[in-house]
């Protein structure tokens, strides 16, 4: 068994599987200043999505103390729910020391019943009624990490099913732990230099459309193959995946799709050759955006995009972006590309923001400067760590309300407990890329939202 203060946890909850390391130390006080802090050049080499494995750092509030010997056995229980995510390693369970205090963070199920397990994590794709641990404990909390898209569960979806649980962190910024630019490194990523105009030039004379479409995952909920399609009968696009297909990367490599969602040199420098990409979300909702989005102005293309509605809220400035739903028809917006494409001036007035204080939008510069966690920063946990930490303190402070009502329960009322609101998976009903319901064949393979309804059933388990 480990020594020290991890192992006296470990050894009085009963768990078998010990990481004796506990996580690394504080980071360094003071906060980022601005947009200069995060305008550093962008090192793409070392650009992964976050990891559950990074090292976490946590800076203490003042005057708490570290648990000793005496009180571990007492620390709340974090209980990570899902089979395949436990953001530590290796080991089943784990002493972690965050702001208010430290908690027992661990994977093991034997501690669901236990009365230290406060708080039960789970992970959002992998929720189902038929594994939700019921009958449900009254003194335990239930935290759901989701920071993808109804695509993977649309039960999330539904007021019913987001209701059952009481802290959120997910891709939309009234979450309670938002993950809102959990694709965005930092303003450096964006300032990137784009390529020369001649060269993308140059690209076009060998035959390549101005338009790219890079998808592989073609019947989503958004159903962005509909609109391509359509607008393809007006402007040329490379379409690259499995998805329209009428090219093929250069490279067998390139050609798998696992790497098409990655920041591989080789496809960024192909990626680079065209002036717009087809951005489409595979889901519309609010503030949920992906590589889809920033990649293209990352590589100093124009995203012809179409996803979250609220995607302006979140622009380096209000001329960065080309929306497809400000354009009544695809040949109007077809049009409006090929004016862009013979237009150097006007084209280039969508790259503006990776000059120097072309990032104006104050709203994205403060939520990248105060969020707490880092996209592969070795001096910030990443978004699981820091949710673990968030659901470790929230509980700490439960407890301690908790107490004081017992101490007086004629002055001091019964804490209330916090539910999720549907704001915090901000998504409406599917419908069709391009055209109406009733326009679309009977054998269509557009079924999401009949999918979207039957949800209910589960949810209705569930509670």
């Amino acid at each position: 068994m480990a020594a020290g203060p991890t192992g006296v946890v470990l050894a009085a909850l009963g768990v078998l599987s010990v990481c004796a390391a506990c996580s690394s130390g504080p980071v360094a006080e003071g906060e980022a200043g601005g947009e200069a802090e995060w305008a550093e050049p962008w090192d793409g080499a070392v650009f992964r999505p976050p990891s559950a494995l990074g090292s976490v750092g946590v800076v203490r509030d003042p005057g708490t103390p570290r648990p000793g010997r005496e009180e571990a056995g007492d620390l709340p229980v974090l209980l990570w729910w899902s089979p395949g995510l436990f953001p530590h390693f290796p080991g089943d369970s784990e002493l972690i020391e965050c702001a208010r205090g430290a908690c027992v963070a661990s994977r093991d199920r034997r501690l669901q019943r236990d009365s230290r397990t406060r708080a039960l994590l789970f992970y959002g794709t992998d929720f189902r009624a038929s594994d939700a641990p019921l009958p449900r404990l009254a003194h335990q909390s239930w935290a759901l990490l989701h920071e993808e898209s109804p695509l993977n569960n649309f039960l999330l979806s539904h007021g019913p099913g987001i209701r059952l649980f009481n802290l959120t962190s997910t891709f939309s910024r009234h979450s309670d732990y938002p993950l809102s630019l959990q694709w965005l490194p930092g303003t450096g990523y964006l300032r990137r230099p784009a390529p020369p105009l001649q060269e993308r030039a140059e690209w076009r004379r060998r035959g390549y459309a101005p338009l790219l479409y890079l998808q592989s995952h073609c019947d989503v909920p958004a159903d962005r193959d509909r609109y391509v399609r359509e607008l393809m009968r007006y402007i040329p696009v490379d379409s690259y995946g499995k998805c329209l297909q009428n090219r093929e990367l250069p490279t067998a490599r390139l050609q798998d799709t696992a790497t098409a969602t990655t920041e591989d040199p080789e496809l960024l420098a192909f990626l680079s050759r065209y002036k717009f990409h087809l951005a489409l979300e595979n889901a519309i909702c609010n503030d949920y955006m992906t590589e889809k989005l920033w990649r293209p102005m990352h590589l100093g293309a124009v995203p012809v995009y179409r996803g979250s509605p609220s995607v302006r809220d979140w622009m380096p400035n209000n001329h960065s972006i080309i929306l497809i739903d400000d354009f009544e028809s695809p040949q109007k917006l077809a049009e409006f590309i090929d004016f862009l494409d013979k237009n150097d001036e006007e084209y280039m007035k969508y790259l503006a923001y990776k000059q120097p204080g072309g990032i104006t939008n104050q709203f994205l510069l403060d939520s990248l400067k105060h969020r707490e966690w880092g996209v592969n920063d070795p001096l910030l946990p990443n978004y699981l760590n820091g949710f673990e930490c968030f659901i470790c303190d929230h509980e700490l402070a439960r407890l301690d309300a908790e107490k004081a009502h017992a101490a007086s329960p004629g002055d001091i009322p019964v804490p209330k407990p916090h539910i999720a609101q549907p704001s915090h998976m901000d998504c409406p009903m599917p419908t069709p890329g391009f055209g109406s319901v009733e326009e679309i064949p009977e054998n269509d393979r557009f079924l999401w939202p009949y999918i979207e309804k039957s949800r209910t059933y589960s949810c209705a388990t569930v509670q």
